[in-house]
């Protein structure tokens, strides 16, 4: 009945496509971008039911007060100290070698407004755990949810961090002006 409903919606309702060329294996990495708009969370919580996906996913701890918390824990959300310097990387990286199932949806600008230098904790996470990136991007110029690539982290950080970059730098988010991929070296 969900998977229902969020199909309609998604699809027919409010019009998205999705050209999705890969199944998502047990373990896998999700990195999603632009990221510009609050409303990216809904698309990716209506594509994950109509898809019939669960992925983890992490946002800043602000968002986990009462009665939301419960509500964001239980769509799969992970609180994130931003001002406490953890090894929240490497605390995921290990889990996710125990785990029989671990999918970590990320957006690398790791915030909503324009951000040059993109996070890189989800590409430690992959190194270490050995698992796939799966690079989803939200063009809402097109109305697209487009997952055509999967990186296999290399140890190469600067060059792997350029293909994923180059892969997401024609999508248009909901506000164009706040998604950059910032300066690539050549």
């Amino acid at each position: 009945m969900l998977q229902a409903f969020s199909k309609w919606l998604l699809y027919s309702f409010m019009g998205w496509k999705k050209d999705v060329r890969f199944t998502l294996p047990d373990k896998a990495i999700i990195c999603l971008a632009p990221h510009t708009s609050n409303r990216d969370f809904l698309i990716g919580q209506l594509y994950a039911r109509a898809e019939r996906q669960r992925s983890n996913f992490l946002m800043k701890k602000e968002w986990f007060f009462w009665p939301l918390g419960l509500i964001f824990r239980k769509l799969g959300g992970i609180p994130v100290w931003r001002d406490k310097h953890t090894s929240m990387t490497d605390r995921l990286a290990n889990y996710a070698i125990k785990a029989d199932w671990f999918q970590l949806c990320i957006t690398p600008e790791g915030t909503r407004s324009l951000n040059p230098e993109w996070k890189k904790g989800f590409y430690y996470i992959a190194l270490k755990a050995q698992l796939p990136i799966y690079l989803y991007g939200l063009d809402y110029e097109k109305k697209l949810i487009q997952c055509s690539k999967i990186i296999t982290p290399s140890g190469n950080l600067e060059q792997d961090m350029k293909e994923i970059k180059l892969y997401f730098k024609d999508f248009k988010g909901k506000h164009p002006e706040l998604f950059t991929i910032g300066e690539l070296e050549k």
